[in-house]
């Protein structure tokens, strides 16, 4: 492939990278500016300020207010239904926020998104290689000829997602796990510096797993942010510092060692938000 064309919109849909605009406003609300924020604010990466989110008229998350710092890696929990992957839609400027303002720090205009569900057609006759070369396309622009340091960076890609040896396979002949490596692989030609993950891990096998897992060590790394959703309370107690916990409604950013911290049961006995969060994480 020498050039590109302008890929199928079904193929583009599945992962995304985009450039935003530092403030974003909400029905009702106005840009939140750099001022006044605070020094804590300044050093995030993304901060909501009373952002309710939902679709279809119906709100989901309401009120949610937090920064997260800049190149932390934030596991999003809560239970099925409870609206992570509506928050990390509206996060991704999938959904318009329904109220509030989201800001995201100059750094971090450039975001790469990688939704829950593969919606890429197989049938289309297309080679691993080609698929993941779709990840420069937005930075290169259509109808324009790979330079040899994009050539590189695909063939970077396609080593750290252990895809190398697959690149001239048809990717309707990859398995579900080996799909999912091309697909965090086009992130990685995405070069962004906040990354939002729904549910990497679904349905991929324990290596498979760790390997993407290790490629999201390596973004912390470098100093990018990623929020991934998870229900994998093993892996948010190992290898996430933060849970961005979703639950009833609202929506808090808590230390992950905050949560697997015992708390007394209240007087009256009624369960306290986010207590089945730290019983999981717990267990």
């Amino acid at each position: 492939m020498h050039a590109f064309a302008r890929p199928p919109l079904s193929f583009l849909a599945d992962s995304r990278c985009r450039r935003s605009a530092r403030h974003c406003r909400g029905r009702g609300g106005r840009a939140v500016g750099s001022h006044g924020l605070g020094a804590a604010v300044s050093a995030a990466a993304l901060t909501l300020t009373g952002v309710s989110a939902g679709y279809g008229g119906q709100t989901t998350v309401s009120d949610v207010s937090l920064a997260v710092p800049a190149g932390a890696r934030v596991a999003v929990i809560g239970a099925n239904g409870a609206g992570k992957s509506t928050l990390l839609r509206t996060i991704a400027g999938e959904l318009p926020l329904m109220a509030g303002q989201m800001r995201r720090c100059e750094t971090c205009a450039r975001m790469g998104y990688l939704p829950q569900a593969a919606t890429v057609d197989r049938r289309f006759p297309i080679s691993v290689y080609e698929f993941v070369a779709m990840g420069a396309w937005q930075r290169m622009g259509v109808f324009r000829r790979m330079s040899p340091a994009v050539r590189q960076s695909i063939a970077n890609a396609l080593e750290r997602t252990g895809l190398s040896a697959l690149s001239r396979r048809p990717i309707s002949e990859l398995s579900g796990g080996q799909l999912q490596r091309a697909r965090f692989a086009r992130l990685i030609l995405q070069d962004a510096a906040m990354l939002l993950l729904d549910e990497p891990f679904a349905g991929v096998d324990r290596p498979t797993r760790e390997a993407l897992m290790t490629l999201v060590d390596s973004w912390h790394a470098e100093g990018r942010t990623t929020l991934v959703v998870l229900h994998d309370v093993e892996l948010v107690r190992q290898r996430f510092e933060l849970c961005l916990t979703v639950d009833d409604g609202h929506a808090q950013l808590t230390p992950t060692v905050e949560l697997l911290t015992l708390r007394p049961t209240p007087a009256d006995g009624k369960s306290t938000r986010h207590d089945f969060l730290r019983n999981a994480l717990r267990a």
